[in-house]
């Protein structure tokens, strides 16, 4: 990153860009100094449809978080999500090579090599992985293994969650965010509902097994967690924006109307619901205020709402979880802000569930107010992403290639001693 002490957060999304940037402290904690927000014109269901569009709202919000912050960017990190986001689980097997062959000690060379195999799955040529996340490791049929490092043993398995994505929309969204004069590539591209999930979730819920549910602008985005790790990814074509579009068809208002009914006065779940107020909308075309009582509103969003969930609800069933989701459901994004969205899905799952707010950072200075809602989460989820990977070795979440594992220093042979009298200049 061109800032070392600078961590920033993109989440390009189908109705808002947000940018969060995070700095580290003296201490090396991170404090959230600038937030920026502009509406979103050229992204669909989480897809690049117009670039130029898209490039103007990822500098609008960039400018804004940058004047608040008083600081310049010059990288981000990038979330990515949409529609064409799949996961898959795979496996991986190698045979544990020790420097001694009697000593069978697990290195790190071989959770890389592991990990590759895990990854070695087809995939159609016009898709890309993104990520590959370990969920856990097996040596020698003793399972449930978080880290193998140092362990003795004769075969090593892995197994992962590999998350893949279009590869054209995947360069299409680096695209814009390069031509608007920001660093990003591949290794600073991470998928929005885990990052989401990084500033949300507790461990606690993750070991539980939880169903994180992004209620975004165009998608809502789902990642469940089983046993600590990452276990199914999947979209959902239906958004926060549908319910908007609802509201303005039947009641004949402007979209803008609309989504501010729905940020500021509606309501889904019937118990919360205050039957006794009217909605005031301003008239179009010289029409005069219109009044809409609260229970008409409430009529029109609660069907879209229950379609959203059961939706999800159908692919939960479909997974075939050993043991049902005992951390529940949390609600993120935008959509989380409805007012009875998480008591209606509470009892669309049968589940628990809560809102997801930034949790990570409550005991945390910053800007406290700002961060503290759901529509947040993905660009704080990114920065603390970001930072965690420019800290820690984060070597054994991306694989190398086999032409980049490291060499054994005793068993690299002839060959090993003059690729080492190279880089030393001595031949």
């Amino acid at each position: 990153m061109a800032n070392e002490d600078m961590i920033v957060g993109l989440d390009i999304g189908t109705t808002k860009v947000c940018v969060v940037i995070g700095e580290r402290s003296e201490k090396g904690i991170i404090e959230i100094t600038g937030v920026g927000v502009s509406p979103s014109a050229g992204m669909r269901k989480g897809v690049v449809v117009n670039i130029e569009a898209t490039i103007k709202s990822i500098i609008d919000a960039i400018e804004a978080a940058e004047m608040m912050s008083g600081r310049e960017v010059h990288a981000c990190w990038t979330g990515i999500g949409g529609i064409h986001i799949e996961g898959i689980n795979s496996r991986g097997v190698v045979a544990i090579t020790g420097q001694k062959r009697e000593n069978r000690e697990i290195g790190k060379d071989d959770m890389y090599r592991v990990i590759e195999a895990a990854r070695a799955v087809v995939i159609p040529l016009d898709r890309q992985i993104i990520q590959t996340i370990p969920q856990s490791y097996i040596v020698d049929d003793h399972r449930g293994i978080k880290d193998p490092l140092g362990m003795i043993g004769v075969r090593l398995e892995a197994e992962v969650h590999i998350i893949t994505s279009s590869a054209t929309s995947a360069e299409n969204l680096l695209r814009c965010v390069n031509r608007a004069g920001f660093k990003a590539s591949k290794s600073l591209l991470l998928l929005q509902a885990l990052a989401a999930g990084r500033a949300v979730l507790t461990p606690e819920e993750q070991d539980l097994g939880v169903a994180l549910i992004d209620l975004g602008g165009g998608t809502t985005d789902v990642l469940v967690y089983y046993d600590g790790a990452p276990y199914s990814t999947f979209t959902i074509p239906v958004g926060g924006f549908e319910v908007t579009k609802d509201i303005s068809t039947i009641k004949s208002i402007s979209i803008e109307a609309a989504e501010k009914i729905k940020t500021e006065s509606a309501c889904c779940w019937e118990p919360l619901l205050e039957h006794a107020d009217d909605i005031l909308v301003p008239g179009v075309t010289g029409r005069p205020p219109l009044a809409i009582p609260r229970s008409h509103i409430y009529e029109i969003i609660k069907p879209r709402m229950e379609e959203i969930f059961e939706l999800v609800k159908q692919k939960l069933a479909c997974l075939g979880l050993p043991r049902p989701l005992s951390g529940g459901v949390v609600i993120t994004g935008g959509g989380a802000s409805l007012t009875g969205a998480v008591e209606l899905a509470g009892d669309i799952f049968r589940l628990p569930a809560r809102m997801g707010t930034p949790i990570r950072f409550a005991n945390m200075g910053g800007l406290v107010d700002e961060y503290r809602d759901p529509g947040y989460a993905t660009a704080i989820g990114l920065v603390l992403e970001g930072d965690r990977r420019e800290n820690e070795d984060f070597a054994e979440h991306i694989p190398p290639t086999r032409q980049q594992l490291p060499l054994k220093k005793d068993s690299a042979g002839p060959l090993g001693k003059v690729i080492d009298w190279v880089k030393n200049g001595l031949f």
